[in-house]
């Protein structure tokens, strides 16, 4: 940090005495260091509340000037995001001043070490908001820094819901030191300087648990248990520009990437079929089933499809026919070489399997790193990607497995056009 000094006179009882004033700047370099480490912090914070929220596939990335780039396909309710994206989150426990009057406060006569906050009460029945001030002390007793879990509950008698908190050890410790020296005072809850409730202390609380009441609806109260959970922004957060695409422009890109899918595994089974036959059909057959578990994969983990996803369907398509051919040219040599076709099946498939088995399994270790390390639509390339592989293998090797010893063993064909 730079320091720049200069004189200044001070009155003092009626005289002179010279001094200094400090000029404190900082350097450029550490403006923009606390800058960066803010809209990290920010991105992080923000990934946490998007993925409790529950949108698949969202990408969230920082660009320059320090702004943060979100995507959220599928979202249902862009507004409730965006409000909880720019909630600062900051929980503090402060005590409410009792010596005081709160009227001499606002008239005024604000106590030294004290402030006037407010709790916003909406009328249900009319809709109208009245603001109730409270005088609290501005020290600060405890913080949102020590809560290692909040989760949504329901009142057992009136079924309203509230939010359940709960602290680590040091919280817990501190918690408990404060209710248990303000016995039958009121400790206020305050949430980005707006006072949620002030309930009187009856007894010393252990455990490291408070609840926060009067919140609204349940989902206001989900949503703020998912701001608690993920942590505080460190800087506020300014919607600068807002879009929602329709659903014209992301159908037509989805019906272009289905046009490319068809196409392109048309041109797989008319290749397999012209150049296997018979057996080209029982891969055409394997390749279907592969398409079928993938989208029930898909269904069974609620991910969103997506381009990139569809992508990983594509290519997924090209390692199960790929899969077969390994498996019909080691028939074919076994064949060439005079076995049966019994003995060509059984040893074309055990040698082919292990080669499968390796191939299948370096992609799908890239695709575990991709999921793990990506984000967005990355992501959405990688889960495809992974369900594709394991349909790939179970269909290619046991489904065509099942239907070839049906022909050979069970109906006893002793040629078949591979």
């Amino acid at each position: 940090m730079n320091s720049v000094y200069t004189d200044y006179s001070m009155e003092k009882g009626g005289k002179t005495e010279k001094g200094q004033v400090v000029h404190m700047k900082m350097k450029q370099t550490a403006i923009q260091q606390v800058m960066k480490t803010a809209t990290d912090q920010a991105l992080e914070t923000i990934r946490n509340r998007i993925d409790q929220f529950g949108v698949n596939e969202p990408y969230i990335t920082t660009q320059a000037d320090n702004r943060i780039l979100i995507q959220l396909p599928g979202l249902k309710d862009p507004d409730r995001a965006i409000k909880l994206i720019g909630k600062t989150a900051q929980l503090e426990f402060k005590l409410v001043d009792e010596e005081n009057n709160v009227n001499d406060a606002l008239a005024g006569k604000m106590p030294a070490g004290d402030e006037v906050l407010y709790r916003i009460k909406a009328d249900p029945e009319t809709g109208r908001t009245e603001k109730e001030p409270y005088l609290l002390k501005k020290r600060t007793s405890l913080t949102g820094k020590y809560i290692t879990d909040a989760s949504v509950k329901l009142d057992s008698q009136y079924g309203d819901p509230y939010v359940s908190l709960y602290f680590d050890r040091r919280g817990a410790r501190i918690f408990e030191k404060i209710t248990g020296e303000n016995i039958e005072k009121r400790l206020a809850i305050v949430l980005d300087d707006n006072v949620h409730s002030a309930p009187v202390i009856r007894d010393r609380i252990s455990g490291g648990k408070a609840v926060i009441e009067n919140i609204g609806s349940t989902d206001e109260a989900r949503d703020l248990a998912i701001v608690l959970r993920a942590g505080a922004l460190p800087a506020p957060v300014k919607i600068l520009e807002q879009r929602l695409v329709g659903p014209s422009l992301g159908q037509d890109s989805i019906d272009q990437g289905i046009n490319a899918m068809i196409l392109g595994g048309a041109l797989v089974v008319l290749f397999m079929i012209a150049y296997y036959g018979l057996s080209g059909f029982i891969a055409v057959f394997a390749l279907a089933l592969n398409t079928l578990l993938i989208v029930a994969g898909l269904a069974a983990f609620s991910a969103t499809l997506t381009l990139p996803g569809l992508a990983g369907i594509i290519l997924s398509i090209g390692m199960a026919v790929d899969a077969n051919v390994l498996i019909y040219e080691r028939i074919r040599e076994e064949l060439r070489n005079g076995k049966t076709l019994r003995g060509a099946v059984e040893t074309g498939y055990e040698r082919a399997t292990i080669t499968i088995f390796d191939s299948n399994l370096t992609t799908l270790i890239t695709a575990v790193i991709l999921f793990q390390f990506g984000t967005g639509s990355v992501k959405g390339f990688a889960v495809t990607l992974t369900i594709g592989l394991i349909a790939n293998f179970i269909t290619a090797v046991y489904v065509t497995r099942v239907i070839f010893d049906y022909l050979v063993i069970n109906l006893n064909w002793k040629k078949i056009s591979i």
